[in-house]
């Protein structure tokens, strides 16, 4: 698969949505994870990602404008033991709920579908990143309707295993902005995976578009130490 540029698939995309990336840094010694998120109405707008235990979760950054939280308030990072899970809706906590019973990441999330957002039927994008015993592996996954029909959901996980240094994958809500929103087509994408997290962070911020942007969240984890350091970048302050 060909490494395209993150920075330019961004830039080139006014409306990707939501966003989940998901590697291993160059060096190799950190399993790195980045989810943004967009809007292009007050609502979706109004919000900022607020640091909560070991994950993150959405608020409303003016309450008295907040007018449906069904599917803009939830929690898109939790961390179940060796586990990180990101998601772009509140399957994080279907994927948590799940894989604390046992089941797996792909079967947690088989009593979910796409999101009840008719006529974009918005696609619920998911990601675990498992590092145990100096090891990281990850998956992804998107769940989406039938080619914009609700009648069915299609499902897709992908797996990575002992990822590789320096390389990485990108999946996103939406193909490109629309109306309605076309979903998000084909394999995550390939791309790199720098070592440099302050780095990382100011070229995914800065290829948002830069009136949808909303809040992006980054997280570099020490693979052979657990510990792991957050930056989170809000465009409401």
């Amino acid at each position: 698969m060909e490494m395209l540029s993150l920075e330019k698939e961004l830039k080139e995309n006014s409306y990707p949505g939501r966003g989940i990336i998901i590697g291993r840094s160059k060096d190799g010694t950190k399993a790195v994870t980045a989810y943004f998120i967009m809007g292009r109405s007050e609502n979706s707008r109004n919000r900022v990602f607020v640091e909560d235990g070991e994950g993150i979760r959405t608020q409303a950054f003016d309450p008295s404008k907040l007018t449906d939280p069904s599917l803009i308030i939830y929690a898109p990072v939790r961390v179940l033991g060796n586990k990180t899970i990101v998601t772009n809706g509140d399957q994080t906590d279907t994927i948590y709920e799940g894989m604390d019973k046992q089941l797996t990441f792909e079967q947690s999330l088989r009593s979910r579908e796409f999101e009840p957002d008719g006529p974009n039927y918005t696609p619920r994008i998911s990601g675990v990143l498992h590092v145990e015993n100096d090891k990281f592996n990850y998956a992804m996954s998107i769940l989406k309707s039938n080619n914009g029909s609700p009648d069915a959901c299609s499902r897709y996980t992908f797996a990575y295993e002992n990822a590789a240094a320096g390389e990485g994958h990108f999946i996103h809500t939406y193909k490109c902005d629309g109306n309605p929103l076309p979903s998000f087509e084909g394999e995550p994408k390939l791309v790199a995976i720098p070592d440099d997290m302050d780095e990382f962070t100011d070229m995914l911020w800065n290829s948002l578009n830069e009136d949808n942007k909303v809040s992006l969240f980054v997280r570099y984890i020490d693979i052979e130490a657990g510990t792991y350091e957050t930056k989170i970048v809000n465009k409401n302050q």
